[in-house]
């Protein structure tokens, strides 16, 4: 019996795939519509696996905030063209509701949920079939507060979550600091939030990169007295080039080279180590301002108020609980 233009039609609107692969698949079930839909699911799981070690760098990232919970999904593909299909898009928006109504708590919860009565898990497998391109959930993150907000960044590529812990607060006020977190990319809502680990990584750096400072400003001060220019000697290459251009003679080398061995260790043994102990807290309190959402200039201020300081102009008690912020471009 040969397959019509309504039922190829049904079989689209019941799947979503191509007219092509649907009057396939009706033919080979010989017109049976439930036959004709388990052939386009195994056609989905052949796809995924033979699709299983592509990359999937590209999707569509959405969150979403209801009362008291907000959640975020990134749904992964392989190029930006499926990622700005409707119907990649719409499954992420299911999938994303699905994750909210039923308040998920982790990225395996998600997968397990049902969309009329089909799992979030198979529902993507069906979906790589129809694109022909390898599908993931790639990422799942939520909170819980008094208040929460979502925030989509124009081209569904970023999304942030923040949570407060008053609710009765104008909308804008969050939804600003939930930009401020897409723009700022902040580590931790305030230094106690950041490990003492990280902490300890960042002095670390600091002193070295303090020494490093002290040392290479005593080797320039006695290059110039010497009469070198510290930036002609500054590598083995660029003295080499340099003398080539007659910038340099042999003994300027020679001499250069011994300048910077003799100074380099003196200086170095001789670090006053106070000094670079408070230099190296000066950019750790430089680090903790970058890094800590509260201490970050509010983007949204023209007096270069910090997101704390603004928030507790609107509200001495109001405060940020969390965030969560995921990006499928890199930052």
């Amino acid at each position: 019996m040969a397959v019509t233009m309504a039922e190829i039609s049904k079989l689209r609107q019941m799947t979503g795939a191509g007219m092509m692969d649907c009057k396939k698949a009706l033919t080979e079930a010989e017109n049976d519509m439930d036959k004709a839909i388990e052939i386009l699911r195994k056609k989905g799981q052949a796809v995924a696996a033979k699709r299983e070690d592509r990359n999937a760098a590209e999707g569509c990232v959405l969150g979403q905030s209801v009362g008291e919970y907000a959640a975020v999904v990134a749904l992964n593909c392989e190029t930006d063209f499926v990622a700005k299909n409707a119907g990649f898009v719409g499954l992420t928006k299911s999938i994303l509701a699905a994750a909210v109504e039923a308040k998920a708590k982790s990225i395996e919860d998600v997968k397990g949920l049902e969309i009329n009565g089909q799992k979030i898990a198979d529902l993507i497998v069906e979906e790589s079939g129809k694109t022909g391109e390898k599908m993931e959930l790639g990422a799942f993150e939520y909170v819980e507060a008094p208040a929460t907000i979502a925030y989509n960044h124009f081209g569904n590529k970023l999304a942030t979550l923040v949570a407060f812990n008053k609710a009765g607060i104008a909308e804008q006020v969050y939804k600003n600091v939930a930009m401020q977190v897409a723009a700022m990319n902040p580590l931790a809502v305030d230094e106690c939030n950041v490990s003492e680990e990280v902490k300890e990584k960042e002095i670390a750096v600091a002193i070295e990169k303090t020494k490093a400072e002290q040392v290479q400003k005593a080797v320039d001060a006695a290059l110039k007295k010497a009469g070198i220019n510290p930036a002609h000697v500054d590598s083995e290459d660029h003295m080499e080039s340099n003398k080539a251009k007659g910038w340099l003679t042999e003994e300027d080398v020679v001499k250069a080279k011994e300048i910077i061995a003799t100074v380099s260790a003196e200086k170095a043994a001789n670090l006053p180590e106070a000094m670079i102990q408070n230099i190296a807290k000066g950019r750790l309190g430089k680090f903790l301002k970058e890094v800590c959402l509260l201490n970050q200039d509010d983007v949204t201020s023209e007096d270069k108020k910090s997101v704390r300081e603004t928030l507790k102009a609107i509200d001495p008690e109001l405060n940020v609980v969390s965030f969560k912020r995921v990006n499928l471009n890199v930052d």
